[in-house]
Order: C-alpha cells, then sequence, then structure tokens
C-alpha cells in the first residue's frame, strides 16, 4: 500500500518507527508536514494539494496532529475521508479525545470507570464541585494540556479555589477531577490497536512527583493487563472513533478508572518497556484495513429517505422477551436486525430462530417511524413542587437584566 503519515516530526522516535515498520513490510510510505496541505473545494470532488501541488493517490494516512494545530490537522484529515482515503483515526475521533471535557462527556454515557469529575466557570460553583468529587485533595486539569502539562494537584480546597479563579481570570477552562490516591504516582499506558491492546505498561512517578508521565521524569515497566483492563482500554478507544489510541487509565480499588485516550500516543516508552513492535502492529493493522476496509453503517444507510440504523432493547417486560427473531414481526415491520449485543457477547447477522432475552440490544435497519414507535420514552425526573415564595412578582425595580 501507499501510506502518508502526516507529521511535522519526521525525526521524533515514533514517526521513525512508523516508516521504518512500513518499509520493512514493503509498503511505500511519505513522512508528510501536515501544515503544507491546502484543502480544495473548488472542483468536482474533493481534492487537497501539498506544498503548491495536487497530491498524488494514496491508500490510507496515519495522522500525527499536534495539540496546537488540532483544528487544521483534523480539517486535513476529513478531507482524506471525504476521498475515501483510509485513516485509522478519523478527524471526529481525534477532536473528541483532543478536548478532555468533550471525551469525558462521552465516554460517562458508555459506564466507562473514570475518577469523579465536575466543570464549573461561576465562582461560587467551585467548592460546591470539589465536595462533589470528594473533597480536598484534588486535581486540577486544563482542557487542551498535554505530556501532564496543566495538571495541578491542589491540597486544599482554598488552594484549589485560589488556582481555579487565576486560571479562569486568564480565560482557561479547568476540570477538577478526584485525587485517587489509591493509585500512589502510577497509571497504566495501553495501546489500543483495531480491537485489541498489542502493549502496555506501568508508569511511576519520580519522588513526591503524583503525574507519571515519561516526560516528567516518570520510569516505565511492562505489565499484563487483566480482562477487564483491556476490555475497558479497547471500549473507550472505540467509543472515542479511534482505532489506534493510547488509554491512559489509573488502578482504582475499584477497577481500572481511565484518565485520557491519546489519539497520537507515542511509541518511545511503550517499545522500551515492553520490546514489542508496536510501530508494526501499526502498520499491519492499517494495511489489513486497506485491503479490507470497515464501512460506517449507519452513515451509508441512513442515506435512504424513511430508512435509517437504530438500536433496539429489549425490556424485561417487553413483548419480544422469550420470542424468536423470526416470531417478533420486525421482518413484517420491514426492520431487519444487523447485530445482536447480549452482554460482552456480539451476534452479527443472528438468525431467525435465535431467541431474544431480557437486555438484548437489537441493532437494526428498516422504516424510522416503525422503529421509533418500539422505543418507549425516556423516563422523566419527577419535578418537586415547591412553596410560592413570599413576594411571587417581584417589584419593577428589582427585576435584573441578564442578558
Amino acid at each position: 500500500m501507499k501510506l502518508a503519515i502526516l507529521s511535522r516530526a519526521p525525526r521524533a522516535y515514533s514517526t521513525q518507527r512508523l516508516r521504518a515498520a512500513a518499509e520493512q513490510r514493503g509498503h511505500e510510505v511519505k513522512v508528510l508536514n501536515t501544515l503544507r496541505f491546502a484543502i480544495d473545494l473548488s472542483g468536482e470532488e474533493p481534492d487537497l494539494q501539498f506544498r503548491g501541488r495536487q497530491l498524488s493517490d494514496y491508500d490510507a494516512i496515519l495522522p500525527r496532529i499536534g495539540a496546537s494545530i488540532t483544528y487544521f490537522g483534523t480539517a486535513v484529515v476529513r478531507q482524506f475521508e471525504q476521498m475515501d482515503v483510509y485513516t485509522p483515526n478519523t478527524a471526529n475521533g481525534i477532536s473528541n479525545a483532543r478536548d478532555k471535557l468533550r471525551a469525558t462527556q462521552i465516554l460517562s454515557r458508555h459506564n466507562i470507570g473514570m475518577p469523579a469529575t465536575a466543570f464549573v466557570r461561576n465562582r461560587a460553583d467551585v467548592r460546591p464541585a470539589i465536595e462533589r468529587v470528594g473533597g480536598a485533595p484534588v486535581v486540577i486539569k486544563l482542557l487542551q494540556g498535554t505530556q501532564g502539562i496543566g495538571v495541578i494537584l491542589a491540597p486544599e480546597v482554598k488552594v484549589a479555589e485560589a488556582i481555579i479563579e487565576t486560571l479562569h481570570s486568564t480565560n482557561q477552562n479547568v476540570l477538577i477531577q478526584r485525587f485517587v490516591s489509591e493509585s500512589r504516582g502510577r497509571d497504566i499506558r495501553a495501546l489500543v490497536v483495531g480491537d485489541r491492546v498489542v502493549a502496555a505498561m506501568r508508569r511511576r512517578a519520580e519522588g513526591d512527583e503524583f503525574r507519571s508521565n515519561v516526560h516528567r521524569g516518570g520510569s516505565v515497566e511492562r505489565v499484563e493487563l487483566s480482562p477487564e483492563y483491556e476490555q475497558t482500554a479497547v471500549r473507550s478507544a472505540q467509543i472515542m472513533g479511534l482505532r489506534v489510541a493510547g488509554v491512559d487509565m489509573l488502578e482504582g480499588e475499584e477497577g481500572p478508572l481511565v484518565m485520557e485516550v491519546n489519539s497520537s500516543p507515542g511509541l518511545q516508552g511503550i517499545e522500551t518497556a515492553t520490546q514489542l513492535d508496536v510501530a508494526g502492529a501499526i502498520v499491519d493493522y492499517i494495511a489489513n484495513q486497506v485491503a479490507f476496509p470497515e464501512i460506517d453503517v449507519r452513515q451509508r444507510l441512513s442515506v435512504s429517505t424513511g430508512y435509517g440504523v437504530a438500536e433496539l432493547l429489549v425490556h424485561n417486560h417487553g413483548d419480544f422477551v422469550g420470542k424468536t427473531i423470526g416470531e417478533s414481526s420486525l421482518s413484517e415491520r420491514d426492520i431487519t436486525v444487523l447485530t445482536l449485543h447480549r452482554g460482552t457477547q456480539v451476534i452479527p447477522n443472528p438468525r431467525n430462530r435465535v431467541t431474544l432475552e431480557a437486555g438484548d440490544r437489537l441493532l437494526c435497519f428498516g422504516k424510522l417511524e416503525e422503529m421509533r414507535s418500539m422505543i418507549p420514552e425516556r423516563r422523566r425526573r419527577r419535578a418537586k413542587v415547591r412553596k410560592l415564595p413570599a413576594a411571587p412578582i417581584p417589584a419593577p425595580e428589582q427585576v435584573l437584566d441578564t442578558e
């Protein structure tokens, strides 16, 4: 295949290893400076210019987008996607992972274990937020920090308030996060490629330093992950929309706690610690995908008017429990079951004789109107009726302009 590595650091260890691994396997590979692209939207089809000339054809790209050029870099990756060039990490996945708040919001929807986190902007909300995550000490994180930069441990509430107030005054957005003391200055980096962890290492902070990043002087050692940690790492990467990712996890008392999903993980530390050819595993995965690419089913199948993709849940007291897919009347309603998810088991293209159980999730394609009628209304919180205030209608001079 012909592969382009998008990187502004051709001499960096990770870039050199990826290039060497591709060349050793007989692939044609080039390292292209991300900032030298020009997105061409003037023609009938999407195109790219590189160094002022039309870009030649590539089978795949491997984005190594730095944090400082996230917006432009993801725009270039998105253009490659429009040109049907394969990328293991989509522009949307990179953007999701790069924003710590967005990443936390996405992962929290899928029952991924994470340290308790809060995000506030008003000074009056800071102390209650600290209490909600478990009180001091707390970790304060800049939303766009990398390599441990912008991560501060505040030992007391007043210190945390002062730090957050200072950062807010400089228009910085920060997360307030529980300090996981049981991790004792160590964490796990799992390198996910596709649907498996190809290598993992434990990082330990040096001295009193609580950040275990290698760039901060932390030490590394190879570690064999338990199935729970491996599954959490793979699910986190896939949820973010990444097929190549470094997933950082704390070792909490109740299991893995995901801190971050990195869309451009460095390879030097993990290859040194594990002595495994991680770069080669990445190149092999990309080559396999070029030969047999994944398809965004929802995007492709949602083009037909009135048809689309939806996930139906088999409820405990629903009509489907105990019936086979053939008896469920789904086909009569013009609905096809593409995949059945049962716990951790995935059954693609299930047969009509498969009996449905409570808790099954059915990924279906069919008439959207029919599928909407099968999804129960979301349960809403019951609103409490408060007592009428002493002065229900404020006097005109008391009304504040909040515009």
